[in-house]
């Protein structure tokens, strides 16, 4: 797991120049600190390591702007986090969803 924005980035980085292997999935919340979700899915979407790499949003923004952002940055799926227990459990079933679409 990596705890902010910025360290995102600098691993994405790290898969360009030290071969280090992309995720087979990426869950991003937009709102991390140092460094926004927007950044790391933008930076994500330019490299050439990560590019295809399925992305879900998981965020507590339910903003028209958000999804439409997430739309144009290529995620997969934009999840709204859950506020019941039972449904976000469930969210390993939508994980393994988009992984089986992507042929992961």
């Amino acid at each position: 797991m990596i705890e902010d924005g910025e360290k995102a980035i600098e691993f994405i980085q790290a898969t360009e120049t030290e071969a280090a292997p992309c995720p087979d999935l990426a869950i991003v919340d937009l709102n991390l600190p140092k460094k926004t979700g927007r950044e790391v899915l933008a930076r994500m979407r330019s490299s050439e390591s990560c590019a295809r790499t399925p992305v879900i949003i998981l965020s507590s923004s339910d903003a028209e702007r958000d999804r439409a952002d997430g739309a144009r940055l290529g995620v997969s799926r934009y999840l709204r986090k859950p506020s019941k227990l039972d449904d976000f459990l469930s969210l390993g079933a939508i994980f393994q969803a988009v992984l089986s679409e992507f042929g992961v």
